[in-house]
């Protein structure tokens, strides 16, 4: 690791942790030329599967969009951000977990409404809505009911 102060090659590890819910790993580092400190992040490097569109289009998996989408069915929500952040890390995990090379967005939006539901109903419900296109009232009343079953 190359120290972001002088550049040197040389540096020691001084402190290492796990962080969050272990997916990390904190290193306290001191450059053996300048003595200055500094932290760094290791995590392991996995390859997402790319992302296969209704119109066939192919794209590479874009964490943003899945936080996005999220959000914006939590938003003004009673929910915490470690709450979110958690749910986006298992829904990452069960698309690894396919081992497949592509994924239809389909399943990703299923997985999506599988933690919204966990996490907040009213924002399952708005997700839900946008995702399968509801045309009128009695598709959210249907969808409720399901929910209340």
């Amino acid at each position: 690791m190359h120290c972001p102060f002088c550049s040197a090659v040389d540096t020691k590890v001084i402190d290492s942790r796990l962080v969050g819910d272990g997916s990390q790993v904190r290193r306290r580092r001191q450059c053996l030329e300048c003595n200055e400190r500094f932290t760094t992040f290791e995590s392991a490097e996995l390859i997402m599967p790319r992302v296969v569109k209704s119109n066939e289009f192919r794209e590479s998996f874009n964490e943003d969009k899945l936080r996005n989408g999220m959000l914006r069915a939590l938003e003004k929500r009673p929910v915490s951000s470690d709450d979110v952040e958690l749910a986006i890390s298992h829904i990452k995990s069960q698309i690894r977990a396919t081992g497949e090379r592509e994924i239809p967005t389909k399943t990703i939006g299923n997985l999506v409404m599988d933690a919204l539901k966990k996490l907040d109903k009213v924002a399952y419900i708005r997700f839900a809505s946008v995702y399968r296109s509801f045309e009128d009232v009695k598709e959210f009343g249907e969808e409720i009911a399901k929910l209340e079953d």
